[in-house]
């Protein structure tokens, strides 16, 4: 079984060989689901003052992965999502920019040469994007291609019929593998939540990737219901937080699909406090993949700072 590039010492016997990674996994303790589905409804019923709102909504802004994943993406489009990364709402400069825009990887160019200079990431997905149904040697093509094109970060998913079977040591060797051809770029692996069917399976699946170099674990990718959801969330930032008590690093959460309002927002920012820590309420850390919530985040704002509903009139729809 193939180390990781950086193996944590911490860590290192959990990924010596596959039996050690299943025992290592296996091993993990058990997620209470009544606890974490009790623990993230209680969270989600904090409210928060108008001060600390405003604060927070720019924060999610912040933090937004601005994404167009669909058969019928065009060069314009993108060329248009580009824009409104830089400038979220044309009319109120004071309003930050987006974390990434995230694209397949042929319109990567296209986002890369719109954002350049700008400190906004290009994200791309890549590795057979959603089903992560091909071999090896595709998956690390479509990742190379992607960073070729400019992409600084790389949203990867993983082989969940490997998981599911038992397979750990071929999904680890996976992610080892396009963490190595991602080079410089940051590598997101997409467990698809969804598809795992338990919370302790989302537990072994965000520790695989963590220990197989992952810089975010990524709940899904959109195109699978349920998609993110706070009890998921919780469990994955659980992880992050145990992770860095191990080994001293720091790796981000990225939950995507399904967040489409500022209330939900609020709510994960709200599960990334009290669960991993503020240290995590960062975009180096934390980001929402969403593609309509950033309509929604702009829309609130004006209504915080004027005081009343503007409506979708006063921003760009995407």
């Amino acid at each position: 079984m193939a180390a990781p590039t950086t193996p944590p010492s911490a860590l290192a016997d959990a990924v010596r060989d596959e039996s050690s990674l299943r025992r290592f996994l296996h091993g993990l303790p058990g997620v209470d689901q009544v606890g974490v589905e009790q623990r993230a409804a209680g969270l989600g019923t904090r409210s928060i003052k108008k001060a600390s709102k405003l604060h927070a909504i720019d924060l999610a802004i912040s933090m937004v992965d601005l994404t167009t994943l669909e058969g019928a993406d065009t060069a314009g489009k993108v060329r248009g999502l580009a824009a409104k990364a830089k400038r979220p709402d044309p009319e109120r400069p004071d309003v930050p920019p987006v974390a990434a825009v995230c694209v397949y990887p042929d319109m990567v160019a296209t986002a890369a040469k719109e954002l350049q200079g700008t400190g906004i990431n290009v994200a791309s997905v890549a590795t057979a994007f959603p089903s992560g149904r091909s071999t090896l040697d595709i998956k690390l093509a479509d990742t190379r291609f992607a960073v070729r094109e400019g992409a600084s970060e790389v949203d990867m998913v993983i082989d969940r019929g490997a998981f599911l079977s038992g397979r750990y040591g071929q999904v680890f060797e996976e992610i080892v593998k396009v963490k190595e051809a991602c080079g410089d770029a940051h590598l997101k692996v997409i467990l698809e939540t969804g598809e795992l069917v338990t919370y302790d399976n989302v537990r072994r699946a965000s520790w695989l990737a963590l220990l197989a170099g992952g810089d975010f674990i990524k709940t899904s990718t959109g195109k699978v219901q349920p998609a993110a959801t706070l009890p998921v969330t919780h469990v994955m930032l659980q992880a992050v937080r145990d992770w860095k008590a191990q080994t001293g690093e720091l790796r981000g959460v990225k939950p995507a699909g399904g967040i489409r309002t500022t209330k939900d927002a609020i709510k994960y920012l709200v599960a990334v406090h009290e669960v991993a820590g503020p240290e995590w309420l960062d975009p180096h850390l934390f980001r929402f993949g969403a593609s309509t919530l950033l309509n929604d985040l702009l829309m609130q704002r004006r209504t915080q700072l004027d005081g009343h509903y503007s409506g979708p009139d006063y921003v760009t729809v995407d």
